[in-house]
């Protein structure tokens, strides 16, 4: 009838379809803030409902909710609750929004589980770009596009080698610039540029200009900065203040959204104050990277929409920056998401799957109001950029000079405008004699000049006297060596594995959780300091001390440090190899001793320390500080029992000696133990130590050779090494002094300890005297050196063979138990007797398909397959009161209830078994066909069988009954990816009242005539 029609139609034309937002509500400092963008999206719901061709049938609709906090700051934590909120409020069809990174990633990964599609203008972080964020669909500006940018900049005026990323970051709120700095970092080092990464944090004030400058000045001369217009206006007043040569340095600055250019003669510099004319000289260093407004009419029309919209719905008023790019693409997001859904709707006008709309969505190309609208294979917008200089140096006003699109990557320079450069030509990246103007070439052009042109004076004034040529040979010679620089390793001729040296060369700048520069969004564990120790080169193994500093500056003293490294050689020294001044491997190469350090040897409980081999360790210690105490190093600095390494030959060597300008101050953090109080207390002790303070240090290593119990062991309560250090610094009496054990050592030996480390100074031995008074306390060690190292190797293999004795033993040990209990069980020949078990469950289960995939798969990729099938089985169900008969082929047994009676739990635990190999099953991936999803058929029924061993040569646990051909028919007449259970099963799980079963309905089972039978769906959690 004529009322049913209406009725229908009316009923189809109620179909409302949910939109969830989620949007900053009061802070318009955000670019997506609601009052910027809700008017958009507002315009868009009004076009597509106007629209008959677009969802005919549908109402479309949106909820709101703010991801903001208290304070107004967008919250991590506060916006996944309000999605879950919308989830399960209006079960919407598509998230608009978060625009905040740390806000989207909780959401995205949210939508992704859902399997709802999300549209966003923000979220421009690169880790959004990873796969891992299935579900979104970004229509605006992302910096990885901004990275792109910058990367064909640098390739278009030939900067290959390094530039500084500057950029202000408190690791407060939404980070934006160090997102966009990390945009460029990423592309950047993509390809081998060495971005020198530079922060500070413009919210703690006063800000250090100076010392700003002055860190860029030994890092590079292109140098792209983020932060705030006022900072970056200082900065720049404080450079050209600077007595540098200006004309080598080139400043981007990175103001996506233009907020420097918002003046009325877009002039950056200008604020009317006493700063204006030397800020304007200094401008002539920068340029400015924005986002390029759209030049489509449609643009202009849709500004002047949203500015009406914004003051008359939402009391705001929108003024015209590049920030109205976002909202435009907020509306043309929305747009093209109906589209999407429009052409993938069911023919009932049913939901389509959320992963059908967004694959609709990306890779694709179309009018919007922001112009032509391209998304990549991502679901990520190609973006126009441009590149802002200033034209006339009178004016001093900035114009576009060059614009960018990341389509076509290209950077094209804009009709009838030309870059301007300080010094007249683009400057390079590295300038030739290097930032410190340290490049060997330059030094030996300059020493041999001014050696030679001494020589020539002398010979014209006098006859040259011999001793005065001799120094200057030396001198000649001597330059000539720190020159050479063959301590230089280049990190390209050490090899590790590739594991080690992609970490060691990976980004150290990552979309990380706030307050920390390591870990990603998707709260990657940990950081990435985890880098071999070792490394070949020239084919031997050797030892790698990686550096914290960010770089090595090449002055003479550096220079002279490392040419010292060389000239030091002795047999209880760890030999020098060289250096890696590259960064970010900035290392030292030295000897590797294979045996470890003395700490390890120490607190190895298998070996075995008698006192003529801790004696020997002792005096090798005592010999190589006695060498370096009297070298042109004098001292070490951080003695302590890691640095002391043992070769093949059990002979001790000291490491990590000279080179203090490698060290930076952390590097002292775990060495305060050894420290000796006078310099615990300085504020900033010498990196290369004093000798008495090395004394102090050998007299704590003693203590841990002489009691094996750690570093600064100290009876009765135990302290923290950091209440240690602070009580030694205060210096109480009687001074706080790790424990003697006259028990473990001699007691002269204690008194030697007391000496070392007493309180003053001038009371601790020098070393040759340690080494005297060792040797009147130990007269064995004056005995033969070959007998000794054949006493250390006899040691050493007894402390083996022991070990290897005690493991054998428990090996033995084992196998008796095992050959005993299949003694019991098997009875030597006797048959075993059955046992009838009276209600039990079986599964069976085998997969699908299985001889097509043998067919088209080798032999071994079917093993393969099985193998890990079965793997991630076995572990699963261990989790469960069940035992595992057998499996045959493609083919699973398992059973509950025996051999070990369980009540009427066997169904149970079964039902929870199957499901949880079924959730398996759907994750589990083929190695060889990975996009074929794997097919397990299942079947379960209940019911009393028969156990028991048959067979003596290969005895096996088997079960009878027709439980168990039931079973395997319930399997065989079921479907892929279900459970199916029996009649008998049913009732059991019915006790439980727990599991969610569907009637399947009577079938014909060979043998068994017609069964009724049902569907596990589920576990509920009613019980």
């Amino acid at each position: 009838t004529m009322t049913d029609q209406s009725r229908h139609l009316e009923r189809r034309a109620l179909q409302n379809i949910t939109l969830a937002v989620i949007l900053p509500q009061t802070n318009t400092r955000y670019p997506w803030a609601w009052p910027r963008i809700g008017p958009a999206l507002e315009r868009a719901v009004k076009t597509i409902n106007a629209d008959p061709t677009l969802l005919p049938d549908h109402h479309l609709s949106y909820a709101f909710k703010s991801s903001e906090n208290k304070n107004g700051t967008c919250s991590e934590s506060i916006a996944p609750l309000m999605a879950v909120d919308l989830k399960f409020a209006y079960d919407p069809w598509a998230f608009i929004g978060p625009g905040c990174s740390y806000t989207a990633s909780p959401v995205g990964l949210f939508t992704t589980h859902w399997d709802v599609p999300m549209v966003t203008a923000g979220a421009p972080a690169v880790a959004f770009y990873d796969g891992i964020y299935t579900s979104i669909t970004n229509t605006g500006p992302t910096h990885k596009k901004l990275g792109r940018f910058a990367l064909r900049i640098c390739e278009h005026f030939g900067w290959r080698e390094q530039v500084v990323l500057m950029f202000s970051d408190d690791k407060l709120d939404d980070r934006p610039c160090y997102f966009a700095v990390e945009g460029l970092y990423t592309e950047l080092k993509s390809i081998n540029i060495t971005p020198v990464d530079q922060v500070f944090e413009e919210n703690k004030l006063p800000i250090n200009y100076t010392q700003i400058i002055s860190e860029s000045q030994n890092n590079g001369r292109v140098i792209f900065t983020c932060c705030s217009p006022d900072v970056f206006r200082k900065l720049m007043v404080q450079f050209r203040r600077t007595d540098l040569s200006h004309e080598q340095y080139v400043f981007f600055y990175i103001d996506v959204f233009g907020d420097s250019l918002n003046s009325k003669h877009r002039q950056p510099w200008a604020r009317g104050d006493k700063d204006d004319a030397i800020a304007k000289e200094a401008f002539q260093n920068v340029k400015i990277l924005t986002y390029r407004e759209p030049q489509n009419p449609e643009y202009s029309e849709f500004v002047t929409n949203l500015k009406a919209d914004a003051r008359n719905t939402f009391n705001y008023t929108i003024k015209d920056t590049l920030m109205n790019i976002i909202a435009g693409g907020f509306y043309d997001g929305l747009m093209l998401y109906a589209h999407a859904l429009n052409e993938t709707m069911t023919p009932s006008g049913g939901r389509p799957p959320g992963k059908v709309v967004t694959r609709r969505m990306w890779n694709r190309t179309f009018h919007g109001v922001t112009g032509l609208v391209h998304l990549d294979e991502n679901g990520d917008r190609e973006m126009d950029f441009a590149l802002w200089d200033m034209m006339d140096t009178n004016t001093s006003t900035y114009q576009v000079v060059m614009v960018y699109n990341s389509l076509e990557e290209q950077l094209t320079a804009v009709p009838g405008t030309a870059l301007h450069w300080l010094g007249g030509v683009c400057p390079p990246d590295v300038p030739v004699c290097g930032f410190k103007n340290d490049n060997p070439i330059c030094l030996a052009s300059q020493w041999p000049a001014q050696v030679t042109l001494q020589v020539h004076t002398l010979g014209l004034v006098q006859e040259p006297n011999i001793p005065t040529l001799s120094f200057l040979y030396r001198r000649m010679k001597l330059e000539k060596e720190l020159v050479a620089q063959l301590w230089r390793i280049s990190w390209e001729d050490i090899q590790m594995s590739n594991l080690d040296k992609v970490l060691r060369s990976g980004s150290r700048i990552t979309l990380s959780l706030r307050g920390s520069n390591c870990g990603s969004l998707m709260t990657r564990d940990g950081n990435l300091q985890v880098f071999a120790k070792t490394g070949y080169y020239k084919g031997n193994i050797v030892a790698i001390k990686y550096s914290n500093r960010k770089r090595i500056e090449l002055n003479r003293k550096v220079l002279f440090e490392l040419k010292h490294m060389r000239d030091v050689q002795n047999e209880h020294l760890t030999r020098f190899i060289g250096a890696c001044i590259d960064p970010p491997n900035i290392c030292i190469i030295t000897e590797y001793c294979p045996r470890g350090s003395l700490q390890d040897i120490l607190e190895n409980d298998s070996i075995t320390l008698d006192w003529m081999f801790k004696y020997s360790l002792i005096n090798d210690i005592v010999k190589g500080m006695l060498f370096l105490h009297n070298s042109v190093i004098f001292s070490h600095g951080k003695l302590k029992s890691s640095n002391c390494v043992v070769d093949n030959r059990f002979v001790l060597k000291i490491t990590d000696y000279g080179l203090s300008s490698f060290r930076s101050d952390s590097d002292l953090g775990k060495d305060r133990l050894w420290m000796a109080p006078e310099l615990l207390r300085m504020e900033a002790p010498p990196p290369q130590g004093t000798q008495k303070g090395d004394v102090y240090s050998f007299g704590i290593i003693l203590q841990e050779v002489a009691l094996r119990r750690g570093a600064f062991y100290l009876e009765g309560d135990p302290l923290s090494p950091k209440e240690i250090v602070d009580r030694v610094v205060l210096g109480e009496w009687p001074c706080l002094r790790p424990t003697m054990d006259l028990e473990s050592h001699s007691p002269e030996l204690g008194q030697l300890m007391q000496r070392c480390w007493a309180e003053e100074p001038t009371e601790r031995p020098e070393f040759n005297h340690i080494r005297l008074l060792l040797r009147k306390q130990n007269k064995e060690s004056r005995t033969n050196i070959l007998d000794n190292l054949l006493s250390r190797m006899e040691q050493y293999a007894n402390n083996l063979e022991e070990l290897v004795e005690e493991r054998t033993q428990a090996y033995h040990e084992e196998k008796r138990k095992a050959e005993s209990v299949l003694h019991t069980q098997l009875k030597r020949g006797e048959t075993v007797q059955a046992e009838a078990f009276d209600s039990v469950t079986i599964y069976f289960s085998d997969i699908v398909g299985f001889t097509a995939i043998s067919a088209e798969s080798t032999p071994m990729e079917v093993v393969t397959l099985l193998n890990d099938l079965y793997t991630c089985f076995d572990a699963i169900i261990d989790n469960f009161d069940v035992y595992k008969v057998e499996t045959i082929g493609d083919a699973y047994m398992v059973v509950s209830g025996l051999p070990v009676r369980n009540g009427n739990l066997h169904g149970r635990e079964i039902a929870r078994m199957a499901l949880a190999l079924l959730a398996a099953v759907r994750t589990f991936r083929i190695r060889h066909r990975p996009e074929q999803q794997l097919k397990l058929r299942i079947g379960i029924h209940s019911g009393p069988v028969c156990a028991g061993v048959v067979g003596l040569k290969m005895p096996r646990y088997c079960l009878f009954g027709d439980t168990v051909n039931t079973s395997s028919r319930m399997e065989s007449s079921g479907e892929a990816l279900k459970i199916h259970v029996s009649a008998a099963t049913r009732d059991v799980l019915l006790e439980f009242n727990c599991f969610q079963l569907e009637l399947r309905g009577e079938i014909d089972v060979k043998g068994k005539g017609k069964m009724t039978t049902y569907w596990l769906l589920g576990e509920s959690s009613s019980q």
